[in-house]
Formats: structure tokens, sequence, C-alpha cells
């Protein structure tokens, strides 16, 4: 049954996508290799405006041309990445790198829930989408729990090249796993004009209020929020020795695995705008009480805002569907992941040469307050929603970390 092949699939696709023993220690690679946290995050910035740069077209080309045909690509342009950052070399080699990634990240956004969607849609299971959704993104945080400590416990004993070589081959699995995708068939393919199907989303985003909203939470969420959480690892080698950075991000991510598996039922429970905003200021506040005072419980802090990313994410992201059409799915998806990976880029040289001047504790504390905007954000898609209690509301990008 293609439901069944295809869930199953993208689970283990989520497991080897993430599975990179450089996870928990990547910023500090990139910070050792090129001599400032203000070049580490230009490459992740690099990564971020190539990701802009495809975003749009890649988006369109998955709905025009099948979610199996981008998963494959996305999945060589991952691998590409991957090996780009082993072979190192200079700067040059590494911005390399970053250029494949943000051409795998617009391959992969939009895409890969749009494939989820539409193949539980085909048999008759769309209401189920945010208990699969949850499933499928908990076997991400479980490769990363089961490679942190490794790989950062190896670059403490050995070298970060090993670490780095270690990750090309489970990039390799992926390929290998994009492969055996069965197209869903449930999505009518426009026709062919990018132009018109473009404006045609944008028409769409236009006449929804509460999509624009929490379009706005996803795109200042991630775009502050991750380049924020990229610089984290590098804040707790300041109270961790480099062995137990990795231990740190394990932590993280199995809380996260668990709060992905079990955020459906969590959703059914408490509402999804509910989660939404009483998540995420639960976790703006525990992150800042861990910034502002560095101690060596600050990392335990941090890794337990893991709890509740899981179950926001998702509520986010079943919320973004519900708004989404069927034939502008990865195109919708895709327009508000540009707006996330421009101001990525931005905010992650920003953020790195702000640390390089004012220190990792207060830049990140900064950036805290920042994240209040998106949950404010997520209120006003509340009230635009019509309800009167946060309930009743059937539950993308993530509403940041």
């Amino acid at each position: 049954m293609t439901r069944n092949r295809n869930v199953r699939l993208l689970a283990w696709f989520n497991f080897f996508l993430e599975l990179k023993f450089y996870s928990a220690i990547l910023v500090i690679y990139f910070a050792h290799t090129t001599g400032s946290y203000a070049r580490a995050m230009s490459i992740l910035a690099a990564a971020s405006l190539s990701s802009a740069i495809f975003e749009l077209p890649t988006g369109i080309f998955s709905d025009l041309i099948g979610r199996k045909r981008t998963l494959v690509l996305g999945a060589a342009a991952h691998a590409a990445a991957v090996v780009c950052y082993a072979a190192g070399g200079g700067y040059a080699v590494l911005m390399l790198g970053g250029a494949w990634e943000g051409l795998a990240r617009a391959l992969f956004s939009g895409n890969n829930t749009a494939l989820l969607h539409d193949t539980l849609a085909e048999t008759g299971h769309e209401a189920q989408y945010q208990e699969y959704l949850g499933r499928t993104t908990a076997m991400e945080h479980v490769g990363v729990a089961l490679v942190g400590v490794t790989g950062a416990a190896l670059a403490a004993a050995t070298s970060f090249a090993l670490v780095m070589w270690l990750s090309v081959l489970p990039q390799v699995v992926l390929v290998g796993i994009a492969l055996r995708f069965r197209e869903p068939q449930v999505h009518a393919r426009p026709a062919a004009n990018p132009l018109a199907h473009l404006r045609a989303a944008w028409r769409v985003l236009r006449q929804r209020p509460s999509l624009r909203l929490l379009g706005g939470a996803s795109i200042l969420g991630y775009g502050v929020g991750e380049a924020s959480y990229q610089l984290r690892a590098a804040f707790i080698e300041m109270v961790w020795p480099l062995w137990a950075v990795g231990v740190a991000r394990m932590l993280d991510n199995v809380m996260a695995a668990a709060s992905f598996y079990f955020s459906g039922r969590l959703i059914r429970r408490f509402s999804a705008f509910g989660i939404l905003i009483g998540g995420g200021i639960t976790s703006r506040v525990v992150s800042m009480l861990a910034y502002a005072v560095p101690t060596v419980l600050s990392p335990a802090l941090l890794s337990g805002t893991g709890a509740l990313h899981g179950v926001t994410s998702v509520a986010h992201d079943g919320l973004m569907q519900r708004e989404y059409t069927t034939e502008q799915r990865a195109t919708l998806g895709s327009l508000v992941a540009l707006g996330g990976s421009i101001l990525f880029a931005g905010a992650s040289v920003l953020i790195g040469a702000l640390a390089d001047r004012l220190g990792l504790a207060t830049v990140l504390l900064i950036v805290q307050s920042v994240q209040v905007i998106p949950v404010w954000l997520a209120w006003r898609a509340f009230r635009a929603s019509g309800q009167d209690v946060p309930g009743q509301v059937e539950a993308v990008s993530p509403a940041g970390r």
C-alpha cells in the first residue's frame, strides 16, 4: 500500500538525513577552520541564501513534476554538501558545501510535507496528518540523538576530519531510500505555467489572514531562532567540555523525538493554538534563564526546551497545511520558507558578528527576547480565526527554538 510504504520510507529518510556525526559540533568545526564565529555563521548564511534562491523554483517544480523526483534530487544535493564539508580545504570549499545544502533544503522544503499529506489524502487518511507528521519527524531527532555524543567524543579524542567523513556514509544511504518512494497520485498537477502557478499561490496567501500571520511567525521563528540554535553549541562549550556538547544535543533531541511522536495526542487534548502559544512562551522563559545566568545547569535547561519543540512544530505545520490549497501546497510552503531562508542568512551573519564583539551569552539572550514576536503573531492568527477560546482546532515550519 502506497500510504504504508511512503510513510515508512519517510521515517527512515528523516532518520538518515540527520544521521550526521558532526551535528552537535558543526559551528565549532567551522569556527576552528575559519578562525571566527562570524565566518562560521557566514557558511550557514550561504546555505540559507542558496535555499532562498532556489526556494520558489523548487516548490513549483514539486507541484508540477512530482514529489518523488524532487526528493531524490534533494538527497543527492545534501550528500554533495556533506562531502564538501568533510573535504574542508578552506573557506571556499565550505561555502560551496553551504550552497549545496541550501539547494537540498529548498528541494525538501514544502515538498516533503506535501508528499506526506498527499500520500495520506490518497487513501483517505488526511485527518491523521499531524500524527504521522509527528512520528516521521521524530526520527530526525532520533538520528541526531544517536550520533551527537559519538561525534563530539570522537572530535575531542581524535579529529574533526574523522567525524566529518563518517557523516558522508548515511547520506549515500539517503539517496537509495529516496529512490524507493512511490509518487502519490492525489494532487492534480496544474498547467505547466510556473508564473501563473505562482500568482495563484500568492492570491491564496493574500486572501487568508491566518495564513499570513502563521507564515510570519514561521519566517521569524526559523530565521532568527534557527540561527541562534546553531550557535548554541558554542555557548555550551563555554560551560561544558567539548565531548559533553554532544550530551546536551542528545538530550535535546531525545526530548524532541518524544515530543514529535506524541504530538498528535497532545494537540487533540490541548488544541493546536493552545500548544503553539503556551509552548512558545514557556520555551522563551526557560531559554532566557539559561542565557541570563550561564552556569553548568544552562545546557540542561536549554535541552529541556526540546520537549516543547516537537509538539509546537507539528501544531504550527498542521495549522499551515489546513490553510494551503491542494494545487499550490508545495509552492505556498516554499513561499514561507523563502522568507525564513532570507532572514536566516542575514540573522546568521549579524548574530555571529555580534557574538565576536559582545559575547555569546549576551547575544543569545537578546535573540530570545526577539523570539517573543512569533508567539504574538500566533496569538493574532488565533484571533483572526474567529475562535473564542483556544480549542476545537484540528491540527511549518517550526515556530523557532
